[in-house]
């Protein structure tokens, strides 16, 4: 299936929730990554940040997605690296991988708005909700089967700040054998957020397990490039 070439201006709403852990818990990075950078830490605490995001019409591609990324630094520059992701867009998921090195996985992505502004989200491997698949885990170790659970969240707006605010970060993955760092530009109207997760623990988000969000915002209504635009005369990336 083909896959825009970069950059893709992408629409949509997005909750994300922040994490405070500790250094011995933060997710691994790859070695090539881990080789030039290094978690950002603060009082023996990294920072994990979460978001659901519902990509809709008016973007280049429309999907859903989990992910969990890591604030690293390089040369004291603050970058995001993203550690886990799921999508329900094969589209979405073999562009990522082939143009960022995003490590983007198929899952089932359940998402329903809710009457209050909010968002009840749930992704599963294996279209089990997290609840079952805690049921299932004494019956599957000794079988070594996966529950196939990874995460649910309640997500409740509240607060509306005034205004569409800017944001600009940059993402640091690793393509081929090498790091590449991609620029993001995003505009959206942000509102404060209650979030309370469900995480399967013997699932790929474990290293959340049992912890609270220290918070949570919502992006809504918000525009976001991901990618640089090709200079003059040369190719646009793009793939089949």
């Amino acid at each position: 299936m083909s896959y825009p070439p970069e950059p893709w201006d992408l629409r949509g709403q997005m909750y994300v929730s922040v994490w405070p852990l500790p250094r011995a818990l933060l997710p691994p990075l790859p070695a090539t990554l881990a080789a030039e950078v290094r978690p950002l830490i603060v009082a023996g605490r990294g920072l994990i940040g979460t978001a659901w995001v519902d990509y809709g019409p008016g973007g280049v591609l429309e999907y859903r997605e989990l992910l969990s990324a890591v604030l690293v630094r390089r040369a004291g520059r603050p970058l995001v690296s993203i550690v886990d992701i799921w999508v329900d867009s094969t589209a979405s998921r073999d562009g990522g991988r082939e143009l960022w090195g995003i490590p983007k996985e198929l899952a089932d992505l359940d998402f329903r708005t809710t009457t209050r502004p909010g968002l009840d989200a749930r992704a599963t491997a294996d279209a089990r909700p997290v609840a079952d698949a805690r049921a299932g885990l004494d019956a599957g170790a000794a079988t070594g089967d996966s529950a196939g659970g990874i995460a649910e969240a309640e997500l409740r707006a509240g607060l509306r700040l005034p205004g569409r605010w800017p944001a600009g970060f940059s993402v640091i993955q690793v393509v081929g054998d090498r790091t590449k760092t991609t620029p993001v530009r995003a505009r959206a109207t942000v509102r404060l957020a209650k979030a309370a997760w469900r995480v399967a623990p013997d699932g790929p988000l474990a290293y959340l397990a049992g912890r609270r969000p220290l918070l949570t915002f919502a992006l809504h209504d918000f525009r976001l490039v991901f990618g640089r635009r090709p200079a003059p005369g040369e190719a646009a990336g793009g793939g089949r």
